[in-house]
């Protein structure tokens, strides 16, 4: 037993550095189970497919990451008024605990979820979905609380442009760290960039809602 649960994090640590580095379509079942040192017949024993084995690595992270999210916003939502800003606030020691849990934790774990959307891993999205609906339901319900104008479809782009500026920046984080301490000779932690673009995705978020102008039939047909 021993033997075989060394072997299954052999596999899902060498698993986890490919995909994060290289992303999920570039990075071959062989080449991972050259990196972890174990044969293919491995892999299938343990987790049968590719997108198993994905599952596998991002669950390390979701499972540490989820249920501190949820006590945070169960928190939250016990209150009468809170702001955007307060609910993006209830990411930051949930991300901050992943270190914890793993050297480099929080920008391992939003690289791998950028790469499931950049990779079109539509799988993931699915399994991420449906296994933490209720906490996803309840980060849903706080961002409509604080801001109840909010529609459906601008809550879809506004929720996804977050993500976006989110993994972008914790994924680059050891880059812009490198960047801000060069150019401005300031040191930053995970928490201070983390304090820094919580007000921006709250001011992207809360922004006042414009709709596009309509195109005529004659600018339309002027392309």
């Amino acid at each position: 037993m021993v033997v075989k649960a060394d072997t299954k994090s052999r596999i899902l640590d060498a698993a986890e550095l490919l995909f994060a580095e290289h992303g999920f379509k570039e990075t071959s079942l062989r080449t991972i189970t050259s990196k972890a040192g174990v044969n293919l017949a491995s892999v299938n024993y343990h987790y049968g497919d590719k997108k198993t084995l994905i599952r596998a690595v991002l669950s390390r992270y979701l499972e540490e990451f989820m249920p501190a999210l949820k006590q945070e916003l169960e928190v939250l939502l016990t209150r009468d008024d809170f702001s955007m800003e307060d609910v993006f606030r209830c990411t930051k020691q949930p991300l901050l605990k992943l270190g914890n849990f793993r050297s480099g934790g929080a920008t391992i774990f939003m690289s791998l979820i950028g790469r499931g959307y950049t990779d079109v891993q539509g799988h993931l999205r699915w399994f991420i979905v449906t296994r933490y609906n209720p906490v996803l339901n309840l980060f849903t319900k706080a961002v409509c609380r604080a801001n109840p104008s909010l529609d459906p479809e601008t809550l879809f782009w506004r929720l996804h442009f977050t993500l976006g500026a989110s993994v972008f920046t914790m994924a680059s984080s050891t880059a812009l760290r490198e960047i801000a301490e060069n150019d401005f000779k300031c040191t930053v932690s995970t928490a201070d960039l983390i304090d820094r673009m919580v007000p921006y995705l709250a001011a992207g978020v809360a922004a006042p809602i414009e709709m596009p102008a309509p195109v005529s039939a004659a600018t339309e047909n002027s392309y």
